[in-house]
Parts: structure tokens; C-alpha cells; sequence
């Protein structure tokens, strides 16, 4: 073979930095330059938003779609008065922030937060308002055009970021409005201290708003899976709220049967969507327990009966399982499965003890409960 064909030099190796980086393969970095990187985009920006309002920083998060492509994120935080540091968060990274324990919620999949929104960006513009003043800043493709500056008077503190995707990267691609509210409403469920409102303004016509604030939590999640199918008492929800220091964190079990067809069970750690993983096993090894144990002490299961394995236990129920957890292990890419090993017997242990507590105090619908499942089995 021809050396001179075959030799590798140094002036072959493209190092790319931040910004050019981000465009030469956006999709490393948000998974798709199609509608699920455009909301990578929004959730990257929101992700600093909405953990101020969790640490009690800020009050509310609003989040729109604009009439001319953009997309605006405000909050009312005290704001980043400091223009070197404002414009370091929009421009440039440092590691991935990763999971920083139970308190926050990682919005962000690659850490990287508004500096990969910046770069991916046709424009972005920042204000930021700051006792009694309002600054405001421009960005092209990931670089400042402007300097960070003092343009009036602003009521109050907050932090406005608005971008505008460079179609140069997505094309003709369009945000999906009810994917986004989807994931917010979520967002909201799993933590009831949020306020946060949404608008789609793209089309005046057409223009909605969706304030998501809830603060029944999970018990809230419960009526929104069920929608207007079931009719439910006030006593038909089991729920389970408390610390575990075995798991160094949090579970948060809200559940019940109703005469709805199938399962509907929603699982997270961390407030990340998370369909497998210990904690759902957990949850299935307590509630079957608890079933077992009543239906043999009332003669509902028969003495020579096998025990109702824990994947027949779905019959009519619905349930939404979350773990906060200071230290999650997740398995896999995409974090999809739980992997923290002492979480399955703390959610076994308390969701088997609230559940059998339950079933004792209302004979008469946990008869019928155990009735559904067995014949299910």
C-alpha cells in the first residue's frame, strides 16, 4: 500500500469547540435534529428554571411557543446581573451536571444546558431583570453579538431566555404543543411545589394557554390517568409518602383499583420516566403480599390455592410510583430501568404495610378488590 496514502498526521485530527462542535453533529448532543431534539431544546433551557422554583427561588415557570418560531422560557428568579457570568451559562459548558440528588430534576439529558441551545440557534436573547433594571443581550449561532446591556426599568427579579431554531439544522421541523405539555403536566404531578404554565401562541387564532400546578401530587396523577372512566370515594386511594434512609431518599405511591379495564401504572426516579427498575418491583412484591396475606386470612383464596403471582395484581389498577433518591443508579443509555438494589425491599416493605392496613379498614371493597385480581388469575 501507498505510504503517503496510508499515514495518519496530526493535520487530520478537527478539534471542534462549544458552539461548532454542537452544529457539526447536533445529534449527539439531543438525540435528533427532528421534533425530539426541538424539545430537547426547550427542556435544556427550562431545566435552570424550574429547579430555582423547586429551591424556592422562583414562583412560577412559564414556557411558550411563539408566533414568529421562537420560544420563551421566564421565571422570576433574582437573575445573572453579572454579564461575564450570563454570558459564560449561554456560551459555555463544563461537565454534564448529571443527577444532583433527590431535590433536583435533571431536565437536562446532556448537562450541557442553554449553551447547546445557544449554538443550535439561528438567535437567542436574554433579559434579565434585577433590582429595578433590565438588561438584555442577543446571540447568533452560539456567540454574544452583543454586549449585556442596561436598557430600562424592570418591575421585579427574572430571567427571561427566548431562541429561535436554526432551520439550517432542523429543517422544516415543528414542536409537537401536546408532547410538550405532556411531559410538563408530568413534571408537575411528581412535584407539587411546581407552578407552571404553558402557552402555544404560534397560531393567534389558535392560541392556548394550560396553567399545571397540583397540588394534591400524585393523588392528582391518579384522577388524571383514570380521566372520567372511574368514580372513586374519598378512602379508595392507598398512598405512600415517606423517607427511607436505607435507600437515602424518598418514595411517593399513590394507588387504587377501580372498574377501569387493564393497568395503568407510571413509574420515575428522580422525576425521570423510568418503566422498570427495583422500585417497580418493589412495588409489585408489596402489594402482592399484602393481597395474599388478606385473601388467606379471609378465606377469599382458597387453603390449596397458589398465591396470586405479582404480575396478575394489575386488574383495574392504577398506580404511580416515584422514588428521589440522593444517589440513583440507572441502567442502560437512555436511563429507562432503576437499579439501586435496597430500594425494592423499602418499597416492598411500605407499600405492603399501607396496603394491608387499607384492606382491613374497608372489608367490603377490599373484598372486592381481591375478587377481581383472583379471578384475573
Amino acid at each position: 500500500m501507498d505510504e503517503e496514502v496510508t499515514a495518519y498526521e496530526e493535520s487530520y485530527i478537527q478539534v471542534l469547540y462549544a458552539a461548532a462542535a454542537f452544529r457539526k453533529r447536533p445529534g449527539m448532543y439531543i438525540g435528533s435534529t427532528g421534533p425530539r431534539g426541538l424539545h430537547a431544546l426547550v427542556y435544556e433551557v427550562a431545566d435552570r428554571a424550574v429547579n430555582e422554583a423547586l429551591g424556592g427561588r422562583a414562583t412560577s415557570v412559564d414556557i411558550a411557543l411563539t408566533a414568529d418560531g421562537g420560544v420563551r422560557v421566564a421565571d422570576d428568579a433574582a437573575g445573572d446581573a453579572d454579564g461575564l457570568e450570563l454570558e459564560a451559562r449561554l456560551t459555555r459548558t463544563g461537565p454534564g451536571t448529571g443527577f444532583r440528588g433527590r431535590d433536583r430534576v435533571p431536565l437536562s439529558s446532556s448537562g450541557l444546558g442553554p449553551a447547546v441551545v445557544n449554538a443550535l440557534s439561528r438567535r437567542m436573547t436574554a433579559e434579565v431583570r434585577h433590582d429595578g433594571a433590565l438588561w438584555q443581550q442577543e446571540y447568533a449561532r452560539g456567540a454574544a453579538v452583543t454586549p449585556l446591556t442596561e436598557s430600562g426599568t424592570g418591575a421585579g427579579n427574572g430571567t427571561v431566555i427566548t431562541f429561535w431554531p436554526d432551520a439550517e439544522i432542523f429543517g422544516a421541523a415543528e414542536f409537537s404543543a401536546e408532547a410538550l405539555e405532556d411531559g410538563l403536566r408530568e413534571l408537575a404531578f411528581l412535584n407539587r411545589g411546581l407552578d407552571l404554565s404553558f402557552a402555544d401562541l404560534r397560531r393567534p387564532a389558535e392560541a392556548r394557554s394550560v396553567r399545571l400546578r397540583f397540588p394534591g401530587g400524585t393523588r392528582d396523577y391518579l384522577d388524571f390517568l383514570e380521566g372520567h372512566e372511574a368514580a372513586h370515594g374519598a378512602d379508595d386511594t392507598i398512598a405512600v409518602e415517606q423517607e427511607d434512609s436505607r435507600m437515602a431518599g424518598v418514595m411517593d405511591v399513590a394507588f387504587r383499583w377501580c372498574d377501569c379495564p387493564g393497568e395503568r401504572l407510571r413509574s420515575y426516579a428522580n422525576s425521570q420516566a423510568t418503566p422498570q427498575g427495583t422500585h417497580v418491583a418493589g412495588f409489585r412484591s408489596g402489594v402482592t403480599a399484602a393481597v395474599n396475606a388478606y385473601a388467606r386470612e379471609r378465606g377469599l383464596l382458597a387453603p390449596a390455592a397458589p398465591d396470586v403471582p405479582p404480575d396478575r395484581i394489575g386488574e383495574g389498577l392504577t398506580a404511580v410510583v416515584s422514588v428521589k433518591l440522593d444517589q440513583p443508579e440507572f441502567l442502560g443509555a437512555i436511563h429507562e430501568q432503576l437499579g439501586n438494589s435496597e430500594v425494592s425491599a423499602c418499597v416492598t416493605q411500605a407499600v405492603e404495610e399501607h396496603l394491608g392496613l387499607w384492606l382491613r379498614a374497608h372489608p367490603e371493597r377490599a373484598a372486592a378488590v381481591v375478587r377481581r385480581i383472583t379471578a384475573a388469575s
